[in-house]
């Protein structure tokens, strides 16, 4: 077979070929053809989302998770996917004058950030670095504790506050029933972070929790990539439980549970890594409370929750064809092509001084973050990569943007990969190209910035 002429191994997407394209026409076709459902698919539903859907995925994360107790339907709402749910918790929970700040573990999921800005945190995003456990708590901590010394300075502790940012005093959103407004976001990808592809310990989690039930903080995780998740040894066994608690279950155990009825974490999840990013549907869990109040925003109260017939088709991949098509399709065939990047890394960049991060018990996600080796700035390696055919993506949009912090935390001398796209022998031949890139560089061949 003739190579590709560009190979990408940038781009967080599923492989085309891994997409259940038979399953769901059979689920459409099923769908629109029984009365009893398309009647109901069809038409405006519930804010809370397409019921028979709740139930499903409140099973099926039940098996998943194990948590203390089972998930209830009246825990789970039926969302637009993980990005357009990020946006509607901002609107609800979340006020733009009296939430200080949305903070972002380092490095992060980037294109989290348009939709913070579009809330109006632009200019209040602060970066959390992390170690092989996850999360700084400490760091943390300390920068909570200065916004919170700040908003008492500003006055910005009531329902009325003064914007510092403006000279005039602006009133909070109205308060409704539905809906409570945290002082704080803490945002972070728990388990196969994006980029890092590390995850939070549960001692950590556990930390964070209690954090976040101190300094008023809702917790907002995209848990999107925890069903894929397979052995780091090839040919290693498939996990078929998740290798640590949600931090949405954490808040449901520790210390006795929740101190109030809305919680501190609420869990954003997608098929898009699944099914694919066309159904664009997820589903969000939380406690009863927050997800009811989360059901409440106004685009999910004109005409109910969004992807209505989307949810009806995947409802009918409940309960054994999603499973099947995970562990029969999706996990072998993203395990085969995780271990390839892997297996090619060590044979091609390595040896070149680049740095991979050991595993964990468990692999799993999409992405394998690596260190340059030194004198190497990862935008001029994206470029140079892009002219020899090859796309990376540079550290440096992983960046909190705009952290003004003293030391944000930068990412120039890192590049991320992602195995999920290309095949297992496109992958392959990715790194070869990469690995001439950065020898030429290395040799000085190619005019480099510092």
């Amino acid at each position: 077979m003739t190579l590709p002429e560009h190979i990408d191994l940038s781009s967080g997407w599923p492989n085309p070929a891994l997409l259940p394209a038979n399953l769901l026409r059979t689920s459409a076709t099923e769908a629109l053809s029984n009365p009893s459902v398309k009647d109901t698919a069809l038409h405006y539903g519930a804010d809370e989302g397409y019921d028979s859907l709740r139930t499903h995925i409140a099973e099926w994360l039940s098996t998943f998770y194990q948590p203390c107790a089972p998930v209830t339907a009246p825990r789970v709402c039926i969302t637009g996917g993980a990005s357009q749910n990020l946006a509607c918790v901002l609107q609800v929970f979340t006020d733009p004058i009296y939430t200080r700040n949305v903070w972002m573990v380092a490095p992060t999921y980037f294109l989290a950030a348009r939709i913070l800005d579009d809330a109006g945190f632009a200019g209040r995003l602060r970066g959390i670095p992390e170690d092989d456990e996850g999360i700084d708590l400490e760091f943390l901590e300390k920068g909570l504790q200065a916004a919170e010394a700040t908003a008492q300075q500003d006055g910005n502790t009531h329902p009325v506050g003064h914007d510092p940012r403006v000279d005039v005093t602006v009133k909070l959103k109205p308060a409704r029933p539905w809906r409570k407004i945290y002082k704080h976001v803490i945002y972070a990808v728990p388990t196969f972070a994006n980029p890092s592809g590390k995850i939070m310990s549960l001692r950590r989690r556990e930390g964070l929790v209690r954090i976040a039930r101190r300094y008023d903080a809702l917790i907002l995780t995209d848990d999107v990539y925890d069903f894929l998740q397979w052995s780091p040894t090839p040919g290693g066994p498939f996990p078929d439980r998740a290798c640590v608690p949600r931090i949405v279950d954490v808040d449901r155990y520790l210390d006795g549970g929740p101190v109030d009825e809305w919680g501190h974490a609420i869990s954003n999840g997608s098929f898009s890594k699944l099914i694919g990013p066309g159904v664009r549907t997820g589903w969000a869990e939380a406690s009863d409370k927050l997800v009811y109040g989360l059901s409440q925003t106004g685009s999910s109260r004109s005409g109910g929750a969004p992807s209505h017939l989307t949810a009806a088709i995947i409802d009918q991949l409940f309960p054994t064809g999603i499973t099947a098509h995970l562990q029969n399709q999706l996990i072998p065939s993203y395990a085969s092509q995780y271990h390839t990047l892997v297996s090619a890394i060590h044979e091609y960049l390595v040896p070149l001084g680049v740095t991979v991060y050991p595993p964990g018990a468990v692999s799993g996600g999409y992405f394998i973050w690596l260190k340059l080796p030194e004198g190497l700035h990862a935008s001029q390696v994206a470029e140079q990569a892009q002219e020899a055919k090859v796309r990376v993506a540079s550290g440096v949009a992983f960046q909190v943007p705009d952290d003004p912090s003293d030391t944000p935390a930068v990412f120039g001398d890192h590049i991320r990969l992602c195995f999920a796209w290309e095949s297992s022998r496109h992958l392959t031949e990715g790194v070869r190209r990469l690995a001439r890139v950065l020898e030429r560089m290395k040799n000085g061949t190619v005019t480099r910035t510092q």
